[in-house]
């Protein structure tokens, strides 16, 4: 059994964890096994392993192989299914706590969760260095750029219709590399995030009503909100940035006026990670920009968030960088799935704690 003082550590885990009998009946199960396994703690326990994953899978042949060779063994990037549900790819850790009783724990690792922490930690790096690069950006291009479009305008003053066109044309492309400058920019504030407690909803509200009053007004928003969500921990403004970025994002998916984007907001407990400092970062507020638009295409989905990347003929590919910059300095974290008719980007962002509360 696990020790009244080692409870916080053993529920703190971010992955499903179990301790199985001689018998291979559950007799502890930590936060996350009841979140993975989708039952309470007393639906768990003294129950088989078998029912919950079944007497032929992968799980039940890894803890025999391990039991077979009294030692520790680990599967990787395995498939593995519970109550029916799709199966989802895992890392399987098993190792013995008591060869004398035969008591045995068992690890479950959702190998998408760990990538999308990797790829988050990423992110933050590759927009790091887009950030070392905007000090650059902006004095070696803004001076020359200033020079160029005085010129432009200087030249269409006295020239003629046909080269008055150039000018104008030399002025606007002067200007729309002045605006990527602007945006590049944005990388280069590296001032920690000031928490306060923020209504999540308010942001997505404001979001949502200015999109529909501009570039999304072809587009019919559904809100589906979770009115019992605790508030969020985060900067307001950035926040506000980032959901105007994802409904953009979704809204220039989406051609014609059948198009559609849900803006869904849940609380999932289960979504833990290990931060640094030793501590375990729990992002439970979950919010969804879901739009049936054209999708991304398959070749880009794994890199969507890094710098310069764009399935858009015209896209400079900072937006989603900017996103996944400002939600991992928020500790968060961002996914994103797509398929034809169906693009999902799931943002996911720790609770408001005042100080007092975390002593």
């Amino acid at each position: 059994m696990i020790a009244t003082d080692l409870n916080a550590v053993w529920n703190g885990l971010p992955f499903p964890a179990l301790v199985l009998d001689r018998k291979r009946h559950v007799i502890e199960a930590n936060s996350a096994a009841e979140q993975f396994l989708s039952a309470s703690e007393k639906q768990i326990m003294k129950r088989g392993l078998t029912h919950f994953f079944g007497r032929n899978s992968i799980i039940m042949g890894t803890v025999a192989q391990a039991v077979a060779d009294t030692s520790s063994v680990s599967q990787y990037g395995v498939d593995v299914s519970t109550g029916g549900q799709a199966a989802v790819s895992c890392n399987i850790y098993v190792n013995f706590l008591s060869p004398e009783d035969g008591t045995i724990l068992l690890i479950v690792q959702p190998a998408g969760v760990a990538l999308k922490m990797s790829q988050s930690l990423t992110h933050l790096a590759a927009a790091r260095s887009v950030t070392a690069m905007a000090g650059m950006l902006a004095h070696e291009i803004r001076n020359p750029l200033a020079g160029i479009t005085g010129a432009a305008q200087l030249l269409a003053m006295n020239a003629s219709d046909a080269d008055k066109e150039l000018a104008e044309m030399i002025g606007m492309e002067a200007k729309r590399i002045g605006n990527l400058v602007d945006r590049v920019e944005h990388f280069g504030d590296q001032r920690p995030v000031e928490r306060q407690p923020v209504n999540i909803h308010d942001v997505l509200d404001r979001a949502s009503r200015s999109a529909k009053a501009g570039f999304a007004s072809h587009v019919t928003f559904s809100l589906e909100y979770d009115p019992s969500l605790p508030e969020v921990a985060g900067d307001p403004d950035q926040l506000l940035q980032v959901f105007q970025n994802l409904i953009k994002n979704s809204s220039e998916a989406i051609a014609d006026s059948r198009g559609q984007i849900r803006i869904r907001t849940s609380y999932n407990s289960g979504m833990k990670f290990a931060a640094t400092g030793h501590r375990i970062e729990n992002l439970p507020i979950q919010v969804e920009v879901i739009d049936n638009g054209k999708g991304i295409p398959e070749s880009l989905i794994a890199d969507v968030f890094d710098p310069f990347v764009s399935s858009k003929s015209n896209g400079t590919g900072l937006g989603l960088s900017l996103v996944s910059k400002i939600v991992a300095s928020h500790g968060g974290l961002i996914e994103c799935s797509s398929g034809e008719g169906k693009t999902r980007f799931c943002v996911r962002l720790p609770i408001w704690r005042n100080k007092k509360d975390t002593v």
